[in-house]
């Protein structure tokens, strides 16, 4: 089973939210994660349902307003909510980032209550930055509760120069989610391609954490999305055939 980050299809969904996860399904892909959550919970958790696909999960700032987003998460019809993004201040040394591990415990614990699981989702900064000789993503880890899990962009986590099956390799059962992508892989800024395109060893990376849920994100692309999400999930049918 197959997910997509619907941020990679995010203008298909502000012109057209049914056809666009009309066209997702055609694809093949059978799960989805959210990206925002407070937007129409209700009304996207009836288009998902409409066309056989999963919440599997959503992204959002939960440190920042935990009631209303784990109030959307549950109408929208999903038991995890990702922290997509903290500023790379928060990882900028151990006490930051201990402190940041803090934040994720208790918004964790806060989310059970409702039955709501919580993880992190990496960018480049957090494998790049180092604290005291390893990687922020790391320590961050290592100060998390068990119950607090990460979602690997296994993108990012080699532009922020890591050997992201090892990487994978280390952090064990704490990865739940991968977020799966290609690309040059050089720079931030560079437009990403679909999956098995790029320089990514993606059946590498893949079998270091066979217990991860997988799901397509493809922030940008230089060529058509719809195409390059059907290049993709035909890529990933194909290496794990």
């Amino acid at each position: 089973m197959l997910g997509v980050q619907l941020y990679s299809v995010r203008d298909r969904l502000a012109a057209d939210r049914d056809a666009t996860l009309r066209r997702v399904a055609e694809l093949g892909y059978q799960a989805v994660e959210w990206f925002n959550p407070t937007d129409d919970p209700a009304g996207l958790r009836t288009l998902a349902a409409r066309h056989g696909l999963t919440v599997w999960s959503t992204h959002a700032p939960l440190l920042d307003d935990a009631d209303a987003i784990l109030d959307a998460a549950t109408t929208v019809g999903t038991d995890t909510v990702v922290v997509p993004w903290l500023d790379p201040d928060r990882f900028a040394d151990r006490a930051a980032v201990e402190q940041t591990a803090q934040r994720l415990n208790d918004a964790a614990k806060r989310a059970a209550e409702r039955g709501i699981a919580v993880g992190y989702h990496n960018h480049w900064f957090e494998p790049a930055q180092q604290v005291d000789g390893r990687p922020a993503l790391e320590v961050l880890a290592g100060a998390l509760d068990d119950e607090v899990f990460l979602e690997v962009d296994v993108y990012w986590a080699t532009v922020g120069g890591l050997d992201v099956p090892a990487l994978l390799g280390r952090l064990g059962e704490r990865v739940r989610y991968l977020h799966v992508k290609d690309g040059p892989a050089t720079t931030p800024e560079a437009a990403m391609t679909a999956v098995g395109a790029g320089t990514l060893d993606i059946p590498a990376i893949l079998a270091a954490a066979p217990q991860a849920r997988r799901i397509v994100e493809l922030d940008r692309c230089d060529t058509d999305m719809f195409a390059a999400l059907a290049d993709s999930i035909g890529y990933l049918r194909e290496v794990a055939s």
